[in-house]
């Protein structure tokens, strides 16, 4: 963030450049979005566009009327048209400013936007991710590219769209027919806006059958075998095909609602208003000069209709897709724990304490949409050097506990200290310093990257010479030696999906060196040993017992 919004300030005059604290807390990705837009200057580029916009419109609506004028009386006036290319060569450099600025602010909230996305897919709730499909969380990814581009795009064409219509009626005040033209202008504004809401609607039905197609699809490929060996050739399809028709029906009275607003609203409007003006030009009971102006404010509204037209239906893209994205960009401030620790330098680096080095008290916490707590009054206490072993039947909250201790989950009440300050006065970062965990097995992920970066996530990159020794010593004492000397590679060997393929046992003790390669205060392992047999077990144990400092080990009775 930091270096991407130095590299746009150093692109603005010295005189323009706001005095910005890259270190503020204003430019974490969780702060306050709209302060953000303020110290970037982005807010102040947004009046400065709608103002270059106003008055390159009335410089066009001024040239609507010098030549109307010139045109309805009837003689070849130089005047007239010397004003109207005055009027029009003013919007030529306006016109410029308009699409530059446009271009800056689409590029400007575009990253903003993407860094909060980021950081609240970071950080949000695992609940909220583990309740949906691989298929829908894919197309609410994909489905966020649209916000930004077609969010400012459709945002300020929307909003030039009913900032000119307002100009037009009051322009139209001034006219011919002025009443009748005014109460049409608002009849048909408020017609347009209610198809644009019919159309969001129905875009809104679109657009969640096109996930479910998508979600569908990623579903059915993970389960193809499954559906192989269970299902007839003949019902393979038959839902993916009820579906793509259901689909269909709803593509299409889409596209008409769209083509309907696109092609019918703004000629529609032209051509109600020249009939609602054409008994005043023919009875001559207005000026030249009064025709002109409505005429010129008609062509005008017309062509901001056509604009509103296309903004609305790219700004409700932008909406639907935002919806998508909107608890991802929610969950964006809980990221600034780990970005910004609360008493950096004081408490973060504290050393741990010679007593309690890990306290819970009280706590309670219940999953989302459950109204029955899985852990209530629950208490702990971890000295330094304690080796504790916590066991209970599965759904007894032994993992729910975990994730509280590690930081990973906040609970509902009840407060947890790691040496004596609890984990909003330290941040995530000093909190992960001191509480290391080791989840379960299909909670615990090894990356398409090296064997040392999945070793080592916990430490910088890219990491040192100590660091990667550090690794190699650990990952010999765990009993993956023998596993280092077949990768023609070693620690740089690639392993994942996509590289050297590893065994249930060898993923376990991998997930087991990350934790310990932390250092941290508290080692806490959830099953990581359930996987291994006897003798790896033994090695593991001790290498455990000998490299942790205190020690929490899960596991089932």
């Amino acid at each position: 963030m930091d270096a991407r919004l130095a590299a746009y300030l150093d692109g603005l005059p010295k005189s323009t450049q706001p005095d910005l604290d890259l270190s503020a807390g204003s430019f974490l990705p969780g702060a306050s979005f709209f302060k953000q837009l303020r110290e970037t200057g982005l807010a102040w580029r947004c009046g400065a566009l709608l103002g270059s916009h106003l008055l390159a419109t009335l410089l066009l609506f001024a040239s609507f009327v010098f030549v109307g004028y010139g045109a309805l009386s009837g003689r070849l006036d130089h005047g007239w048209l010397a004003a109207w290319a005055l009027a029009l060569a003013g919007t030529v450099p306006l016109r410029v400013a308009c699409r530059w600025l446009e271009g800056v602010i689409a590029v400007g909230i575009g990253g903003l936007l993407k860094e909060r996305l980021f950081a609240g897919a970071l950080a949000i709730d695992a609940d909220y991710l583990r309740g949906k499909g691989t298929g829908a969380l894919l197309s609410e990814v994909l489905e966020t590219e649209a916000i930004d581009a077609l969010g400012a795009d459709g945002g300020l064409h929307t909003a030039f769209a009913l900032l000119e219509l307002l100009l037009v009626a009051l322009v139209l005040s001034w006219g011919a027919a002025s009443g009748l033209e005014i109460v049409l202008l608002a009849a048909w504004v408020a017609l347009s806006i209610a198809l644009i809401v019919r159309n969001v609607r129905r875009r809104a039905g679109w657009t969640r059958l096109r996930f479910g197609l998508t979600n569908q699809l990623v579903e059915n490929m993970s389960a193809h075998r499954t559906r192989l060996a269970q299902l007839p050739p003949s019902q393979w399809h038959q839902v993916e095909d009820a579906d793509a028709d259901h689909y269909t029906v709803a593509s299409e009275d889409f596209d008409r609602s769209t083509a309907r607003i696109e092609g019918a609203l703004a000629r529609g409007y032209v051509l109600a208003a020249v009939t609602v003006l054409a008994p005043t030009f023919i009875q001559g009971s207005a000026t030249v000069a009064q025709m002109a102006i409505t005429l010129g404010a008609i062509l005008f509204a017309g062509a901001a209709l056509e604009r509103l037209a296309f903004g609305s239906s790219r700004g409700a893209a932008a909406w639907i897709a935002w919806r998508a994205a909107k608890p991802m960009f929610d969950a964006g401030p809980m990221f600034d724990a780990a970005a910004r620790p609360a008493t950096e330098g004081v408490a973060a680096d504290l050393a741990p304490a010679t007593g309690k080095v890990l306290q819970a008290r009280d706590l309670v916490f219940s999953h989302r949409g459950r109204a029955e707590a899985v852990l209530r009054g629950c208490s702990l206490a971890v000295e330094r050097g304690d080796r504790i072993l916590l066991q209970g039947e599965p759904g007894s909250g032994k993992s729910t506990l975990a994730a509280l201790l590690a930081g990973l989950r906040q609970p509902a009440a009840g407060f947890i200290l790691a040496s004596g300050l609890d984990r909003h006065t330290l941040g995530d970062l000093a909190w992960r310093r001191r509480v290391a965990a080791a989840p379960q097995y299909h909670e615990n992920h090894i990356l398409s990257a090296s064997l040392g970066f999945n070793l080592l996530l916990a430490q910088p990159y890219p990491h040192s010479p100590r660091h990667l020794e550090q690794a190699r010593e650990l990952c010999h004492e765990l009993g993956l030696g023998d596993l280092l000397e077949r990768m023609p590679g070693g620690l740089d060997q690639i392993v994942g999906d996509t590289g050297w393929r590893l065994s249930h046992g060898e993923r376990s003790r991998i997930f087991l060196a990350r934790a310990l390669l932390q250092d941290a205060d508290v080692v806490l392992l959830d099953e990581s040993l359930a996987a291994l047999d006897p003798e790896n077990l033994r090695q593991c144990l001790e290498c455990v017992m000998r490299r942790a400092r205190s020690l929490i080990v899960i596991a089932h009775p």
